[in-house]
Order: structure tokens, then C-alpha cells, then sequence
């Protein structure tokens, strides 16, 4: 059974791309199939796996949002690059921006990418949404069909602010066009645990989200050998194994897989 998680944060710089990299290259390691999806015009997440002139790339997501609106056929294995064993890539393009304007007259707008969602979900595990730094149509598909939301958020005040609004909308998509939608926790991310102000950041949004939304009590710490990866084109296991952040993403790994299992068992 797939599980879609859309990694989403309005805030940019969050490491919202880094965490789609290094969770899904850990959950490749773990055996599973996992599908990664670029829903962001700026391409980040395809620039990071090593396509360095995505505008060039023959299929991105664009194409697929417009087969979809257009009602064409969409060939099997079309846009899906490989780009590691077990792992895929649906890569985006500067085009994508044009693709959210018209997808404002589309029939079903909300609904698109979960239509083809439902075509090809069942030959991956896991597939991770790299959301784009807001909060508008593009987003709200991503929302409406993933299982889950993972809300990267860096210890500081302006991207913690922007929680509520997040919330909200996560909610209001659960309420009106996927109930089954869950927050699968905050991650907080480039924490430096030197700082009195990053610990008090991390314990006021314990305080006012923890008695009803999870939230990994493991961090991703602040590390220099994490932000040279993308431009690397290489994931953190590859790049700095034996370090603080390989460590960190193997443990949210862990902790996904493990949350999946007691979820699996609680079903039957």
C-alpha cells in the first residue's frame, strides 16, 4: 500500500527540498520504492538530484498537470526519471508557474494531481511531495492527495508565526476535499543547540501544537555538509555518512517506517 506525504511549508528555506533528498534516500536504503515529486517552480528538488538545466528536461510535472486538465493520455512511465535504485523523480521546471495560473479555470482545480495520483501510486511505497513556499494551487493538490503532511520548520520566530496559517489550511483541505489527511509531525530543522533562543523556539511550539499535533523529538541539526548536497546532487549518506545530519535523517527514517508499521497493525 502507497503512502503519498507532502512535505510543505509557506516559509522558504526551511529545508523542506533537503528533507525530501534524505528521507527518501533512506527509505530506499530500508528496501522501499519511493517516488519523489518536484511541485515547486523553482526546481530544487531537480536541481538537487543533478539535473542542472531543468527547463531542458523532456516531461516534468507541468506536462503531466496539463495531460490531465486536457483529458490526454498520459503514457506509462512518462516524466518519471530514475535517479538512484528505487528511487524516481518527477522533475519541475520554471514552467509550473504558468501551470498554477491555469489551473485556476480547470474543472476539479483542487483534484488533478490526485487524479494521476490514483494511476501510478500503487507501483511505489512511498511517494514524497517537495511543496512549493506557499500556500496556493499547487499546494492544495498536494494536500488533497497525499496521506500525510511533514511540516519542516526552522526554530526561529517568522517561520514558527507562519504555523497557524499552515495549520489551518491543512485542515480546512482534511475538511473539504481529503479526510483522510493527517499531519504526520513538525520536524524542526537546522537547529543549533548552542543557542538558548533555538531551545526556547522548539519548547514554545511544544507548548501550544504538541497536545494535538505530533512532533519529532528528534531534530535535524544545523550542518554545512547538509547545505552543500544540493550542490552536490548527492543525498547526506553519500555525501557525509558518519555525520550529525546522516545521523539525524536516518533516525527521521527510522521513525517514519516505524510510525507506518504501528499504523498498518492498528488497521487490522
Amino acid at each position: 500500500m502507497s503512502k503519498i506525504m507532502a512535505i510543505a511549508n509557506q516559509k522558504g528555506g526551511v529545508g523542506k527540498t533537503t528533507t525530501v533528498v534524505n528521507l527518501g534516500a533512506g527509505l530506499a536504503e530500508a528496501g522501499k520504492k519511493v517516488l519523489m515529486i518536484d511541485l515547486d517552480p523553482q526546481a530544487s528538488l531537480t536541481i538537487s538530484m543533478g539535473f542542472r538545466e531543468p527547463d531542458k528536461l523532456d516531461g516534468t510535472i507541468t506536462d503531466i498537470f496539463m495531460k490531465v486538465v486536457n483529458d490526454e493520455v498520459i503514457p506509462e512511465g512518462y516524466a518519471i526519471h530514475s535517479v538512484a535504485e528505487r528511487m524516481d523523480l518527477i522533475p519541475s521546471s520554471i514552467d509550473l508557474s504558468a501551470a498554477e495560473v491555469s489551473l485556476v479555470n480547470a474543472m476539479s482545480r483542487e483534484l488533478v494531481l490526485r487524479s494521476y495520483m490514483e494511476r501510478i501510486s500503487s507501483n511505489y511505497d512511498y511517494i514524497l511531495i517537495d511543496c512549493m513556499p506557499s500556500l496556493g494551487m499547487l499546494t492544495v493538490n498536494a494536500l488533497a492527495c497525499a496521506g500525510s503532511v511533514l511540516i519542516p520548520v526552522q526554530p526561529a520566530y517568522l517561520p514558527v508565526r507562519g504555523l497557524q496559517q499552515l495549520i489551518r489550511t491543512i485542515y480546512t483541505v482534511k475538511r473539504r476535499l481529503n479526510s483522510a489527511l493527517t499531519i504526520e509531525g513538525i520536524l524542526f530543522t537546522m537547529v543549533d543547540r548552542r543557542t538558548l533562543y533555538a531551545k526556547e523556539i522548539v519548547e514554545e511550539v511544544n507548548q501550544a501544537y504538541g497536545g494535538t499535533i505530533p512532533i519529532f523529538q528528534m531534530v535535524i541539526p544545523m550542518s554545512v555538509k547538509a547545505s552543500e548536497t544540493s550542490q552536490a546532487a548527492k543525498n547526506i549518506y553519500d555525501y557525509d555518512p558518519q555525520g550529525k545530519a546522516a545521523k539525524a535523517y536516518r533516525e527521521l527514517t527510522e521513525e517514519v517506517l516505524e510510525n507506518d508499521s504501528e499504523e498498518r497493525k492498528g488497521a487490522f
